[in-house]
């Protein structure tokens, strides 16, 4: 497990992080978003998909739809697990499927699905620091994530 935390000031801050997770995640990613409601997980997800070419304004949580799909340079699949009941229920919407697919895919609420996550995964818990500050601790399960932490690292640090 590899772990790295930033803190960014601002939205404009939030969008060149999600930059970097856009340049950095390879393909296949799964990334569980965690943090309260409002913290900004599909804020994060819109600044990647920005990232990939997608007009910001398409960009919307799937919390009553479950999951939307995006085309751009890249695949993403933006999941909501909040209203799933369990582990059958997320498999039966073709959960299992999204997460192995070639799409990077992010999954807010993914806990509440812990066991159908892939051990190789990206976790991203969002703290609400004050109004617009927020910290991002990034942690990395199995080599694959592990590498993509110790890159966003030495990106962030250089």
């Amino acid at each position: 497990m590899a772990e790295f935390s930033i803190v960014v000031d601002d939205e404009s801050a939030t969008e060149q992080f999600g930059v970097l997770l856009a340049k950095t995640l390879p393909s296949g990613s799964t990334v569980n978003l965690r943090g309260i409601l409002g913290a900004g997980k599909t804020r994060l997800v819109q600044a990647v998909v920005v990232a990939l070419g997608v007009d910001r304004e398409l960009v919307t949580s799937p919390t009553y739809i479950l999951c939307q799909h995006y085309e751009g340079t890249r695949s993403v699949h933006h999941l909501d697990a909040y209203r799933i009941k369990d582990e059958d229920e997320f498999f039966e919407i073709g959960g299992h499927e999204l997460l192995e697919s070639e799409a990077l895919t992010f999954i807010e609420w993914g806990d509440r699905v812990a066991e159908c996550l892939p051990e190789d995964r990206l976790e991203i818990e969002i703290e609400v620091l004050d109004s617009t500050q927020r910290r991002f601790r990034i942690v990395g399960f199995g080599p694959g994530m592990e590498r993509v932490v110790e890159e966003i690292r030495e990106i962030h640090n250089s």
